[in-house]
Formats: C-alpha cells, structure tokens, sequence
C-alpha cells in the first residue's frame, strides 16, 4: 500500500482554479491525493497528464484514480522531461510549445519512500544505502558516499543539507571506508552522528537528518531537475492558468521564489510616468504574496507537514 498523506492538498488544487474542460499536470503523483482531487473537478472534456518516477506510485494510482482514469494519462518521467512529455501526450501547441491550464509540483521525498526502509532514504530504518526516486537510475548513495571523494562529499553536505559540519562528517565517512565499505543507512546515520559535536547533537532533530536530506538531493538531482521543471511550466501554461508549487525546505522554497520572482511584472519606469512605457511586463503575477503554509488542524494529523510552503502564480 502506498499510504501517503497528501500536504496542502486542498490549498493547491484550490490555487489551480481548475475549470471542467482543462488540461492539468501534477507533476508529483506520489500518493495521488492532489491528482484524485483534480480529476474529480475535471467533467468528461478535461484531463489530468500525471508523473512519477516511482513504480508502486504508479500501481498505486491506477487504483486510486479507476473512477476517472479516462481522463487520467500516467507518465513515467522525471518532471524534470516536462515539455517533452507534454508533447509525446499529444497536447495541444501554440507556437511549438505545449500549452496547459494548471500544473501541480510536490516536491521533495514522499512518505512511503521514507517508511520503505529498503529504499535506504531513513536514517530510522537500517538498510541498504540506496535513495533512488527511479529504481531503474544507476547512482545510489553507496556509491557517493565509498567512491567520492571528501571535498565532494563535503560540498553535498554543506550545499544541499545546510549541514554546520560538513567537513567534520566528510572526514569521518572517508576514514570508516578506508576499513571497509559503508553499506547502510545505520552506519552511515552513525558516522554522522560522531562527526558532529555532543552539544549540537542536543538539539534541532536527529544529527543525520541534514546528511541524508542532502544525499538524496544529490542522487536524484533534485533541485536541478526542479529549476529545469518550472522554467519549462511556465512557458507550457496558457494566458491564465496557474502553477502551484509545494516545497518542504529553503533550498526547494528559494529556487521557486527565485524563478517566480525572474517572471513577474517588473516596471522600470521613473515613478512620475502617468504610463508604461519600458515593456518590461513579465509572464507571470503572483496569487499570493507570501507562501500558504500548513494550518494546526493539519500539523497535528500529519507533523512532517511543518515545513511545507505553498506557492501560487499566474500566467499573464
């Protein structure tokens, strides 16, 4: 069972306004709940192109959406493929380009892929070091943390978990290797834990939290694959429709300001001008100023809902 909790679920599919006989992407299948939403929304004319990477979201989904799976186009890609994908569906094109009316991103780790202690992607499971999205991927953590070298996994640590001692850990990973190779999520969890200082162990969640955020980053080339995804959905959204964009940390939440902000309206004019005249109108307006974040009603049923921001923009 692919037991997943969905986050702002009615939030971002509330920010899509999806209309009956429109074409809609959620990007992130993962449990379906975002996609089981708007298909419900969608009348016998419109219809829902959904990815995933993940096999058991797949199986899952077809389960979960039966009732409106002739509306419902299941894609196995990294969203990352987006427009291509779009394309190879048959979407309707303006000027080369396919053209949607609203597209969902959920980033980041689904719960399942946590709980499945196999996919090596917990530091409460020991397993496997692993961390695919895409089994059929060849790069898995094992192989970063025995082969690379201390600076590249230094740099992963300090750039895609935020992690203080980066350095300290790097060190300790490459000194445990050289008695034998590090295969699991335990002794990895545990060479984290030594490399960083009792005091800062006390506080702030578990010591391997950031390393193992950060590993699976760099093994599905996460946040690259989201900056290409949102560049690509903002030229596939038609005059009108909608992006909504989840994010669960400041490295995923930061990239979609960033690339929200580059495409919203940016006048240059001296402010006495009674009218634009610099043409500098921007594709995008923003539909809320400040990011939806999760109510106490939902942080209570669900608490690794507690990071999660909403996004929403609009295609001008």
């Amino acid at each position: 069972m692919f037991e997943h909790v969905t986050v702002l679920k009615e939030e971002a599919v509330e920010g899509l306004s999806v209309k009956p006989g429109g074409i809609y992407v959620d990007c992130t299948l993962g449990g379906a709940g975002h996609s089981e939403l708007i298909a419900s929304k969608l009348g016998d004319s419109g219809r829902l192109i959904a990815f995933d990477q993940d096999d058991l979201a797949h199986e899952n989904a077809k389960q979960r959406l039966a009732p409106y799976i002739h509306k419902v186009t299941l894609v196995k890609s990294n969203f990352r493929y987006l427009e291509a994908a779009l394309k190879e569906a048959g979407v309707p094109m303006q000027d080369g380009v396919p053209q949607v009316d609203g597209i969902l991103f959920d980033l980041g780790v689904s719960s399942p892929q946590l709980d499945e202690a196999e996919r090596g992607f917990s530091y409460n499971h020991d397993a496997p070091l692993d961390m695919r999205m895409d089994q059929s991927e060849t790069l898995t953590a094992r192989e970063i943390v025995n082969e690379w070298e201390e600076r590249e996994i230094s740099k992963i640590l300090d750039w895609y978990g935020e992690e203080r001692f980066a350095r300290n850990i790097a060190k300790k990973i490459v000194k445990a290797r050289e008695e034998g190779p590090i295969e699991t999520t335990g002794q990895l969890a545990e060479l984290v834990k030594a490399g960083i200082p009792a005091a800062a162990r006390r506080t702030g969640g578990h010591p391997a939290k950031r390393s193992f955020q950060a590993l699976r980053i760099a093994v599905n080339d996460e946040l690259k694959s989201e900056e290409e995804a949102l560049l690509q959905a903002v030229r596939c959204l038609k005059p009108g429709g909608r992006a909504s964009v989840i994010t669960f940390h400041s490295l995923e939440d930061r990239i979609c300001k960033q690339i929200f902000a580059k495409f919203v309206e940016k006048c240059t004019c001296p402010p006495d001008f009674p009218l634009c005249v610099c043409g500098n109108n921007g594709q995008l307006k923003l539909v809320n100023r400040k990011p939806i974040v999760p109510g106490p009603q939902e942080l209570e049923s669900n608490p690794r809902a507690r990071s999660a921001k909403l996004r929403i923009a609009e295609k001008l």
